[in-house]
């Protein structure tokens, strides 16, 4: 096999095994010089966020290559490959928090389970009953499993080190400035805009992975897919979140209030029943079997270029 190829598996296993860094997160000082970097030359404008996105994208797919030119041999590019894969992943981290907010439910500790719920979503959580604060874990769960799994397992296949950096940093800054408000709906609009582009082929083979990792229940999950994926303010999102509705037998989707007392009304996915504090266990199962899914496609693809 290549050392794309092993990396991207021993890196997988790695975020498994570890989940991510606790101090010193090579994302977490990206997103530093990403506000640094913002406070400089911030303007209501759309150009300057052009700027903005491909100065700091730009700049990460500049030094995966770097780095992957400079590794010494197989071994070294291996080893570079592996790191890389560890730090952009965030499966592990997620499962983590998932199963923490279900720790409260179980326990019947509501105001617990909602406070949790903060370090998965941006929503007001304050008056989510048990229904309410399950549906947005799994919600969660299947949109952050193709952002923070499949997604970059698929660029890391397909483009290396530098796909792995690159496409990581695309994704922290729609998170920092893709937002639909008054300061970043011009200058968060290229970030936005490539993080939807990058997302369409971790999408899309999220879905399939996630009908594949529930066999018996694939037909529902195609249904709502193909039905209900569209009508998701996200091209990408909606696609997940669908297929993970049908093969959970669940719906997702529905009224969302965030801080501020903005309120959105997002379409209903899935046929099943509302969200119950069991699904989010089984739903970090599916997004378990969809990563290591896609860890194996993606290895079997690099496998197949040239070393």
């Amino acid at each position: 096999m290549s050392p794309r190829a092993i990396g991207l598996l021993a890196g997988f296993a790695l975020d498994r095994l570890l989940g991510d860094p606790r101090r010193y997160h090579p994302v977490a000082g990206f997103g530093t010089v990403a506000m640094k970097t913002e406070e400089t030359w911030y303007a209501d404008d759309r150009a300057r966020g052009v700027l903005h996105t491909a100065t700091l994208v730009g700049g990460a797919v500049v030094l995966g290559a770097v780095a992957e030119r400079l590794a010494p041999g197989r071994a070294g590019k291996t080893l570079v490959t592996a790191a890389a894969t560890w730090a952009v992943l965030g499966g592990r981290s997620l499962e983590r928090e998932a199963l923490a907010v279900h720790e409260h439910l179980d326990s019947a500790d509501l105001p617990g389970a909602r406070q949790r719920l903060t370090h998965l979503v941006g929503r007001d959580t304050d008056q989510l009953d048990a229904s309410e604060v399950s549906r947005a874990v799994v919600e969660s769960v299947a949109e952050n499993t193709s952002d923070a799994v499949v997604a970059p397992l698929v660029w890391g296949a397909v483009a290396g080190v530098p796909g792995l950096l690159g496409y990581r940093a695309a994704n922290t800054l729609d998170a920092m400035v893709g937002h639909h408000n008054e300061r970043y709906e011009r200058f968060g609009w290229a970030s936005a805009r490539l993080d939807d582009l990058l997302n369409l082929p971790g999408s899309r083979l999220s879905g399939l992975l996630t009908m594949a990792a529930a066999p018996s229940r694939a037909k529902q999950a195609w249904r709502a897919w193909r039905r209900d994926a569209a009508r998701h303010p996200s091209p990408n999102a909606g696609v997940v979140e669908a297929t993970f509705a049908g093969a959970l037998d669940i719906r997702l989707g529905g009224t969302n209030r965030y801080y501020g007392n903005r309120v959105e009304h997002r379409a209903v996915m899935g046929d099943g029943r509302a969200a119950a504090p069991a699904d989010v266990v089984s739903a970090t199962t599916l997004a378990r079997r969809v990563g290591i899914g896609a860890a194996l496609v993606a290895a079997a693809y690099a496998a197949a270029q040239r070393p």
